[in-house]
């Protein structure tokens, strides 16, 4: 890479991460209730974290309880959430528009959404909303291993083939999700806002599951000179030594493990995983080694303000109309570009 473009690089990736860490503390402060800076900054950082380390109780160096227990019990896991949840999806568009050579794919292109959504239901139609997040997450999982088999024949799964299945699947599901709606009775409402996302129901428990993500981002990143390779055409990938048909099932199952995390955390939320990489494309270019990084910061940052600004100013709105909003156009703009092209 030329010292120009490394210093550039390097510049763009501070200032979203700087950006990030700002927007972190904001997230703390702004809520029904602001709480000031000085009121969540512990007395004794460095005894508060050998305290929580050795699994004390860290009340004790607040000088606020109520400001404690509003940040660090509510808003805390919400914020983190948040960052992976927006991470994933970005980091996992970033893998689907690289694997299918399309800027206008997303995580939710071969039915991860559809899938989640058809577990979710499932459960608060017939299980009162029991295990919610697991059953997200296997119907995720399962939607995106039911595409892989069908579009498989004789080890080989084309990326066209996957497409066209992805969609056919995801049609399937969201007809026995409006079945499920149409016979929801009095849950519909509950089905109705988890189809919307949103990240009220956030718990120290969805933040354990959710560091799942970053892992799952680092491992593709570590695949990021593989992709690169890959999008100069399956033929010349395969002269140049990559497995590609293993190579795609192992980015397919990456990427889909992300999105069934953070479907199972947030519903489905839509767009940042269509925007933020080829946003973040235009910016640092197409090589994935700095794509991904990139992403995920930007997908990261996007969902925290998105999330932050439904909290405090609209009532608790859910955050994936916010995204939606926002991405909507932009998915538009993008059609309008390819015409002319």
């Amino acid at each position: 890479m030329p010292e120009i473009s490394r210093v550039r690089t390097v510049s763009i990736i501070t200032f979203l991460t700087a950006m990030l860490a700002g927007a972190f503390f904001l997230a703390l402060s702004l809520g029904p209730t602001t709480v000031p800076f000085s009121e969540f900054i512990p007395d004794d950082p460095l005894g508060m974290l050998g305290t929580l380390f050795s699994g004390g109780d860290i009340a004790g160096f607040f000088s606020d309880q109520t400001s404690y227990l509003i940040v660090y019990s509510i808003r805390l896991p919400r914020v983190i959430a948040a960052i992976l949840v927006g991470a994933g999806l970005a980091a996992a568009g970033a893998a689907m528009q690289g694997l299918f050579r399309n800027s206008m794919a997303d995580p939710y292109i071969i039915g991860t959404s559809s899938g989640g959504a058809f577990g979710a239901a499932f459960t608060i139609v017939f299980m009162g909303g029991l295990f919610l997040p697991v059953f997200a997450f296997i119907g995720a999982i399962g939607s995106t291993f039911l595409v892989y088999v069908i579009a498989t024949r004789h080890g080989r799964a084309s990326v066209e083939t996957l497409l066209l299945t992805g969609i056919a699947i995801s049609m399937f599901f969201s007809s026995i999700l409006s079945f499920l709606m149409y016979s929801a009775g009095k849950s519909l409402h509950q089905i109705v806002f988890w189809l919307m996302g949103g990240l009220w129901n956030v718990s120290w428990n969805d933040v354990w599951l959710g560091l799942l993500i970053p892992i799952g981002g680092i491992l593709l990143i570590a695949l990021a000179r593989d992709l690169n390779i890959l999008s100069l055409g399956e033929e010349d990938a395969l002269h140049l030594g990559v497995n590609v048909e293993q190579f795609k099932r192992v980015l397919l199952f990456l990427s889909s493990a992300i999105t069934a995390v953070a479907v199972s955390i947030a519903g489905s939320i839509g767009f940042i995983g269509l925007i933020t990489p080829h946003v973040m494309r235009l910016i640092v270019g197409p090589d994935h080694r700095i794509l991904f990084p990139a992403s995920m910061l930007a997908g990261g940052l996007f969902l925290l303000i998105a999330d932050t600004l439904t909290r405090s100013f609209l009532g608790e709105m859910p955050v994936g109309v916010i995204t939606s909003f926002v991405g909507a156009p932009f998915f538009i703009m993008l059609l309008r570009r390819r015409m002319r092209a």
